[in-house]
């Protein structure tokens, strides 16, 4: 659904709200009740081998909602934690993959941040994806989860693990409650793209005014005032902030507008990068299939197709394998329910 498109050529910055008719996974027509599905994954746990096709049918057809459901009735009748359980009967990749799903999405984001902060590759881009792609309740409800679950702020340790501009730019886009509506302020759109552009002109990448303007304006704001800044200087800002492509901050910098403004770009290259290596990066493929099935996943494949002239169904398919590639197949929608 288009809110507003400040368009002068293609998918320069067009602020989209997500929604359940961009999900992917399929849920049957007719659900059984929760009691049903957990006595049916407790058949699945029993005996000397699980079955793991069983888990699939079940956890990877049904939305947050009622995968909550079954936890909670699972927990109430058998007296054990589903979670606990899963993690002692699968391994591996699809283990990873369906504790992650089965988490409520808060307590997910709130998992993958903590981790993010205790691992030194692409930490820092984990942390920055769910701030900026997340709806800002959402986001605020991944923070309540952290505190919970951490007993300490998100906020303090993405500032405690990290330093200088990235900390300087990542601390508020954790801190951030944007307007989600799409009343857009044209004057200011006008004024905040050329303050960015003096700043990009200076070389001030970590000037606070820069940062002010990316982490708390609303989207659809964002949206208007880079296309603005595009019309205005002839270049998209992303083009403007290359003028170091090694530099770590810069890299954020730019992934940092990209998530906010075409975040199926971003999760497109994110998966291109993840497939098209030597060995796959499991973890990041994992990542971005599971928070994103419920959000942004049709567009997201449609982008990956348009990118690579494959679906992303195939590429899955002819890098993964086993219970890890029927997973995650089924969370993008390939297959019958």
């Amino acid at each position: 659904m288009y809110i507003h498109s400040f368009i002068h050529q293609s998918c320069v910055y067009s602020w989209r709200l997500t929604s359940s008719a961009m999900a992917t996974i399929k849920i049957p027509s007719s659900v059984p009740s929760p009691a049903e599905d957990s006595e049916q994954l407790r058949k699945a746990f029993a005996g000397w081998g699980t079955n793991e096709a069983l888990i699939i049918q079940i956890l990877a057809h049904r939305n947050a909602a009622q995968r909550k459901l079954i936890r909670e009735t699972y927990a109430a009748t058998y007296g054990e934690d589903l979670l606990k359980d899963l993690d002692e009967e699968l391994s591996s990749d699809f283990q990873r993959a369906v504790l992650l799903w089965t988490l409520d999405p808060s307590e997910r984001d709130a998992y993958l941040a903590n981790e993010a902060t205790k691992r030194l590759t692409a930490s820092n881009w984990v942390i920055m994806e769910i701030a900026c792609t997340r709806s800002s309740f959402d986001l605020f409800k991944a923070r309540q989860a952290y505190h919970e679950r951490y007993k300490k702020s998100l906020e303090e340790d993405v500032a405690y693990h990290t330093t200088g501009d990235i900390r300087k730019l990542l601390v508020p886009l954790v801190s951030a409650f944007r307007y989600e509506g799409d009343e857009v302020h044209m004057t200011l759109a006008k004024s905040e793209a050329k303050i960015l552009h003096e700043k990009i002109h200076d070389k001030a990448y970590n000037d606070e005014e820069l940062i002010r303007i990316l982490t708390t304006r609303s989207k659809a704001q964002l949206n208007a005032t880079l296309n603005h800044y595009n019309d205005q200087f002839g270049n998209a800002i992303n083009k403007d902030l290359k003028t170091d492509p090694n530099d770590e901050y810069l890299k954020l910098l730019r992934a940092t507008i990209k998530c906010l403004t075409c975040p199926e770009k971003y999760y497109e290259k994110s998966l291109r990068l993840a497939i098209n290596r030597v060995g796959t990066d499991e973890w990041a493929l994992t990542r971005v299939v599971v928070t994103q099935a419920e959000r942004n996943m049709v567009r997201i494949k449609e982008e990956y197709h348009k990118r690579n002239s494959v679906t992303l169904e195939r590429a899955i398919a002819g890098d993964t394998s086993g219970d890890y590639e029927k997973m995650l197949l089924a969370l993008i929608g390939h297959g019958d329910v």
